[in-house]
């Protein structure tokens, strides 16, 4: 099933991986439902309640991915072969390396991720290559640049990514010469972050778009 269909069928929890405020996406409310006016928050209650809730959700968030860590897998899997096209976002057009993962991870888990790989590298807590388990994030200089790259481990010391032009979504072996010597770190998705306020109102921004879309189906 693709993203859009998954994304604006369903009554998703779309989640937003941000440190403030931690986004979800409740059921719409009935057409003939009154119109209620918000009522202005305090940016620094905002700020605090923001931070309150996430402290109460990361167990909860880290266990919805380790817990479905295998459905990840299977998903990601089935995109294996899709060719390698820059900046794009559904597998029908091509996917370039943070673009596969963010695609996967939404249609799969509900769960928005930053656009960038190097954004990615901020989300999460960092983890050792022993620590790694299959649904982490691993990281790679392949422009000598630090955390270029991105792709999901899936066990047994492969990950499966878009490697680069000309070629598709394929698995790899982290012990390789090519990809052992670009490590950059991994990250395990727990509910935290060390984005920007810029790069975080980027990503409130995407879920409001998606539920106007959404609501007008």
């Amino acid at each position: 099933m693709s993203f859009k269909k998954v994304l604006l069928s369903q009554s998703l929890g779309l989640i937003l991986v941000l440190g403030t405020p931690f986004v979800a996406r409740a059921a719409d409310a009935p057409t003939d439902a009154p119109v209620v006016a918000e009522t202005a928050v305090p940016k620094e209650s905002m700020f605090q309640a923001g931070k309150a809730y996430i402290a109460k959700v990361s167990d909860r968030f880290a266990d919805t991915v380790t817990g479905k860590s295998e459905e990840l897998i299977n998903r990601a899997m089935e995109v294996i072969g899709v060719r390698y096209r820059w900046d794009t976002e559904l597998p029908q057009s091509g996917l370039d390396g943070s673009s596969f993962v963010g695609y996967v991870f939404k249609d799969k888990l509900g769960f928005l991720l930053p656009r960038k790989s190097t954004q990615m590298s901020r989300v999460g807590k960092p983890i050792s290559r022993e620590e790694l388990q299959p649904g982490d994030l691993v990281f790679f200089n392949t422009m000598r640049l630090t955390f270029s790259h991105v792709g999901i481990y899936v066990g047994d010391n492969k990950f499966i990514h878009s490697p680069s032009k000309g070629t598709s979504v394929r698995v790899d072996d982290l012990g390789s010469l090519y990809w052992d010597k670009r490590f950059d770190g991994a990250r395990r998705l727990d509910g935290s972050d060390n984005l920007d306020d810029s790069e975080r109102q980027e990503l409130l921004n995407e879920v409001k778009n998606l539920k106007r879309k959404s609501r007008s189906l």
